[in-house]
């Protein structure tokens, strides 16, 4: 089933990439169009500046769904330098240099998306925004953030998500699961780097690479290196080497039949 991106590839979000012709066209087909947000006024109204001088406003009206939840002005002060999407809803008669916006009924748009439309295993553009030592919050449409768990990153195991990611940064994810009563989604980014397979077809035996020092076997016996995020080896035990240092290593064996690839640390 084809369904909605709400962050396609070619997506606009520096102010001086975001046309007339843009807010026009949003204006009358309800395209959806995303930017960041410059300011935020003592009435909680959100400004955009677009090419040559066009401005662009949500009103605090039209800023977000209601919840129910006490008002709390900071949660419009803390959306500035934040990238929204938006459609837009008018131009300011006395002055068509100034568009009013709306984010509200992009929600409406994926509210309807997640119940209908949103599929387990569909690929989606999204941006980091925020990370925890659990995992990442990645916003996938407008509004609606999926969980990405640290497990579910790569099968190289990491400590924390910044040695993958940065908030603002664009990336691929999977749909992994949707509770579609709660709009909670569950992603995962793994699925994406390509299985054991595809990746062991990139190394042969003999060769040197580079990789990085991940966990040490309890009994002692081993020591795991990354070669690639979906790609993990196993090096004689060290002592000296520690978590996330990187190594040069000889590829002493690869055994398809178990998974398995013997490595030599060299330096």
């Amino acid at each position: 089933m084809e369904t909605k991106e709400f962050f396609p590839e070619g997506w606009k979000v520096d102010h001086d990439l975001i046309t007339k012709e843009d807010l026009v066209n949003s204006l009358q087909t309800g395209e959806i169009l995303e930017a960041k947000v410059q300011r935020c006024d003592l009435q909680c109204n959100l400004h955009f500046q677009f090419e040559n001088g066009l401005t662009g406003i949500i009103p605090k009206q039209k800023v977000e769904l209601e919840d129910g939840k006490k008002e709390n002005p900071k949660k419009y002060f803390g959306k500035v330098n934040k990238v929204l999407q938006f459609v837009v809803t008018d131009v300011n008669q006395a002055d068509d240099t100034q568009f009013f916006l709306s984010r509200v009924e992009v929600e409406d748009q994926v509210k309807k998306w997640i119940q209908e439309d949103l599929q387990e295993g569909q690929i989606l553009n999204g941006i980091v925004r925020s990370m925890k030592p659990y995992g990442v919050f990645v916003e996938i449409a407008g509004g609606v953030v999926g969980l990405l768990h640290i497990e579910d990153i790569s099968i190289g195991r990491i400590r924390e998500p910044e040695e993958r990611f940065s908030i603002g940064q664009k990336i691929k994810v999977m749909v992994k699961s949707i509770n579609r009563r709660d709009q909670q989604v569950i992603l995962t980014y793994k699925e994406l780097l390509g299985t054991w397979e595809e990746n062991v077809e990139k190394i042969k035996e003999g060769q040197i690479l580079p990789g990085i020092v991940r966990e040490k076997e309890k009994n002692r016996n081993g020591i795991f290196i990354e070669l690639m995020p979906n790609l993990i080896g196993l090096a004689e035990y060290r002592e000296n080497l520690n978590y996330g240092t990187k190594v040069k290593v000889y590829v002493k064996k690869i055994q398809k039949e178990k998974k398995k690839i013997k490595l030599i640390v060299i330096e």
